[in-house]
């Protein structure tokens, strides 16, 4: 069995709030009766048996708007990372789902000490390893330049790239990121990793023609079925993972949070193919 752990923050992003709606959008979405519980490995889904929801971290009286915002953010983080260590207690693997892309960092500050070594694999639009955003060390455009300063022993790949600037490709160069950019995807193959590996999937990774509903609109990106087909195609165990940046505001009629929904239960899949080890 796997745990469900919903993450309704978006005080960390750039452009536009909306993504702190993405987990109850999610949840409908899987349990729309115009899908199926079907995991393309021949899994099944399901509530009570092969997942467990945790229900969602609790925000609701942090202030994210006034001066204190920044205390708001620290606690909300914190926050994340306490829940993602009680939901390691069941020694269950866990899909987040957020949320903007800042979740990753607190996620991973509770996830990689159980590891002693753990790769990423990150499906993205974005790089996301500014040193800074616009003032904010802790920006949704900016997790993996803080994990990757924190956790000598965690490594990154990432899928998708198409806004590679110079800044982040010299923090990329700096923290030995693996970056297989939208342009030359083709190169990239069945990914081999030793050792296990954590997937974070940002829904902006696909292009917006296949999931309209986020925040930052790339176009020139992956399909739903590019996606699924690397997720299955990965030669390593899958130790958890996050679902990101899914925009409800921004949907139109609810297809991006269908796609959300079918790229969870695949998550799920892979994630159930393996018993959680630590």
């Amino acid at each position: 069995m796997i745990s469900l752990l919903g993450i309704p923050y978006d005080a960390s992003s750039s452009f536009m709030r909306g993504p702190a709606q993405a987990p109850e959008a999610i949840r409908e979405a899987l349990l729309s009766p115009s899908a199926n519980l079907s995991i393309e490995n021949g899994m099944m889904f399901e509530f009570g048996q092969t997942v467990t929801d945790l229900g969602n971290v609790d925000f609701r009286e942090l202030d994210f708007e006034s001066e204190s915002a920044g205390t708001g953010r620290a606690i909300a983080r914190e926050r994340i990372t306490a829940s993602v260590l009680e939901a390691l207690k069941t020694n269950r693997k866990l899909i987040s789902l957020g949320g903007d892309h800042s979740v990753t960092y607190p996620i991973l500050q509770a996830l990689a000490p159980q590891y002693d070594r753990l790769t990423i694999v990150q499906f993205d639009a974005h790089p996301d390893l500014h040193e800074d955003f616009e003032g904010d060390r802790y920006s949704h455009a900016c997790p993996f330049a803080r994990i990757l300063e924190e956790f000598s022993h965690v490594s990154l790949i990432q899928i998708g790239i198409r806004t590679l600037n110079q800044h982040c490709r010299s923090q990329a160069e700096r923290f030995g990121v693996e970056v297989y950019e939208m342009a030359n995807l083709p190169e990239l193959g069945n990914l081999r990793i030793e050792g296990p590996a954590y997937i974070s999937l940002d829904l902006d990774v696909l292009d917006p023609a296949y999931a309209p509903g986020i925040s930052h609109h790339e176009p020139g990106g992956m399909s739903v079925r590019d996606v699924i087909t690397q997720i299955h195609r990965m030669d390593a165990e899958i130790i958890g993972a996050d679902l990101v940046e899914l925009n409800p505001t921004r949907d139109i009629n609810g297809v991006s949070a269908m796609v959300a929904a079918k790229l969870t239960r695949e998550l799920a899949g892979k994630l159930l193919e393996t018993p959680a080890t630590r």
